[in-house]
């Protein structure tokens, strides 16, 4: 068995900000969908407890759950912060533009949709306020926007998910040109069996602007905890069949091989290779990951000590290309 780890936490800067965070994000997008309130604040207890700091969530978790109208996993974090008595020791990301009642990226929408934020969580900041996803609307406009909550002391710090390498060129230049608050990460999908979503040019405009990277999809809604396998049933959740898609890509059950192979040489769980591969990819921070109950959290926290030798990521490089 080859061990690499370390049982000390250990952050990371995140981009050009002064947020020291967690190398593994916690994501929020189950709290009020397939975790209720108790078992949401079981799961940021024992997040925390190991050391996480870094939680993720959008105005948009859970509205498609029936009877939700959004913002239901705002409201778990935020009550179990105030529980708690430990918001100054959390860093909270959440996100604007796909709120059902509060959609895209105008001025009026951000500046609503972040003091709708801003009431759920039960904070007088946001930590990193992200696009949610890109729209038609200028650059000046929504960029101008954030700025004007990140004077305001409402935002600390501005990211953006699902954008594309010209307009996040283009956001970012404005924003230098104008002296406005820049973006200091993205959230792209990206894992090791959907690398083209982010490696290309999104990648190197994230690495020439000094940005973070923390993907989301980072356990490939599941599949690369090694539950989904060819021939096999696979597990009743929400998330299955999203998951067991990737067993019809020919690189799929190639890189659950490859993954069997270190999780075996390193003596722990396949989702804790998967997320270490991730971890350890140029200017990523931070992968999300989301555990519906406490006894999935482990594995996904082991990611953040592990580490993985050449010989395996070279492996794992090679089964995932």
């Amino acid at each position: 068995m080859t061990e690499s780890r370390s049982d000390a936490p250990r952050y990371v800067k995140l981009g050009s900000s002064e947020l020291s965070v967690f190398p593994l994000s916690l994501g929020g997008n189950v709290f009020g969908w397939t975790s209720d309130e108790a078992e949401s604040f079981a799961v940021l207890d024992a997040y925390a407890a190991a050391g996480g700091n870094f939680v993720d969530t959008a105005d948009v978790y859970s509205a498609w759950v029936p009877g939700n109208t959004g913002g239901e996993s705002e409201t778990i974090i935020g009550n179990w912060l105030r529980s708690r008595g430990n918001r100054d020791s959390v860093v909270v990301a959440t996100k604007v533009g796909l709120h059902p009642e509060a959609g895209g990226l105008g001025a009026a929408n951000i500046k609503a949709a972040a003091e709708g934020s801003l009431r759920r969580l039960g904070v007088d900041h946001i930590d990193l306020y992200y696009t949610h996803q890109d729209d038609d609307t200028p650059v000046e406009e929504f960029v101008t926007a954030l700025d004007a909550l990140v004077r305001e002391g409402k935002v600390r710090a501005v990211a953006a998910s699902n954008i594309g390498a010209d307009r996040l060129a283009e956001a970012l230049a404005f924003a230098e040109r104008e002296g406005l608050a820049k973006y200091v990460a993205v959230q792209p999908h990206y894992n090791l069996v959907s690398r083209d979503t982010f490696e290309g040019a999104p990648a190197e405009v994230v690495a020439a602007h000094g940005l973070a990277t923390v993907p989301y999809y980072a356990l490939a809604s599941g599949f690369l905890t090694g539950k989904y396998r060819p021939g096999g049933a696979g597990v009743a959740s929400a998330r299955a069949e999203g998951a067991a898609r990737y067993l019809d890509d020919p690189r799929g059950p190639k890189v659950l091989e490859a993954l069997d192979t270190v999780a075996a040489e390193q003596g722990v769980e396949v989702a804790t290779v998967a997320l270490a591969w991730l971890a350890a990819r140029p200017t990523v921070a931070a992968p999300i990951a989301s555990a519906r109950t406490v006894d999935q959290l482990p594995p996904l926290l082991a990611a953040a000590a592990l580490e993985l030798t050449p010989a395996q990521t070279a492996l794992l490089d090679d089964a995932s290309a």
